[in-house]
């Protein structure tokens, strides 16, 4: 199906999530791909990290969940071609109290999307959405996996990683049983990774052991470029691509893509 719908999810903060939306967007559109990402943290770390104002977030992902508007209209363009965004606002951190007990309050993204989809043809579709999910496990997260075909896990190469996954895994299994049944784990990517610290090495073997083939190859190191980026409003690919935490986002780009030929495969 396309486009195909990826949630980047850990409750945990500060592994790398919405670092991964950005640079993972900026490789796959870079390789040929159209995407969308869309941006669900109330910090709204993606939307700046794309060099979106803050005052020009005059229709946000918040104004899509609460029905006021549509996904197409809170899209707006970055400096990256073929790479849009749905930016958010702080009136996020309030839906969960707004949509109360409505029946369609963990949908609302999926009919979004859907909606977004049935629209006109041509450049305003996408190959890939990437949601960027807040470091919690919330109504907005729900709201992400329900809408999604897959997740995908960053990971922080540090000692609490495996605690918050086997936590997330299990979230992930009741939104299957209750919400989305397609739902899978598309794949874990090791974050922050530095070889010169050994608990980051026993780290990646012990995720590798546990997680087995759903941990991708590569491994995105630990790079000063890649946390200076966000600063100056540029993806790392746009600010250095020479840097070597340009190069591990285009391995994984790659990789995901070879994942999603793998399956259509199947």
């Amino acid at each position: 199906m396309i486009p195909r719908v990826l949630a980047l999810a850990n409750q945990k903060g500060g592994v790398g999530k919405t670092t991964t939306a950005i640079n993972l967007g900026t490789a796959l559109a870079a390789i040929g791909e159209r995407v969308l990402i869309v941006d669900l943290d109330p910090q709204g770390n993606a939307s700046t990290g794309l060099g979106i104002d803050r005052r020009n977030r005059d229709c946000s992902t918040y104004d899509v969940l609460i029905g006021e508007a549509s996904l197409r209209a809170a899209i707006l363009p970055t400096a990256v071609p073929r790479l849009h965004i749905a930016a958010s606002t702080m009136d996020l951190s309030g839906l969960e109290l707004e949509l109360g007990q409505a029946r369609d309050r963990a949908f609302r993204l999926r009919d979004a999307l859907r909606a977004l989809n049935a629209g006109r043809a041509g450049e305003s579709d996408y190959t890939y959405v990437l949601i960027d999910c807040p470091p919690s496990l919330n109504l907005l997260t729900v709201n992400a996996m329900a809408a999604s075909d897959a997740i995908l896990v960053p990971l922080q190469c540090e000692f609490f990683a495996l605690e918050g996954l086997s936590q997330l895994l299990s979230t992930v299994e009741q939104v299957r049983s209750t919400l989305n049944p397609n739902l899978t784990i598309h794949g874990i990517v090791l974050t922050m990774f530095d070889a010169r610290n050994n608990l980051s090495s026993q780290v990646v073997a012990d995720v590798r052991q546990f997680m087995g083939s759903k941990v991708y190859d590569t491994m995105i190191p630990r790079n000063v470029r890649v946390s200076e980026a966000p600063s100056y409003g540029k993806p790392v690919l746009v600010y250095d691509l020479k840097c070597v935490g340009s190069e591990a986002y285009l391995k994984l780009a790659t990789e995901v893509i070879q994942r999603e030929r793998d399956l259509r495969a199947q």
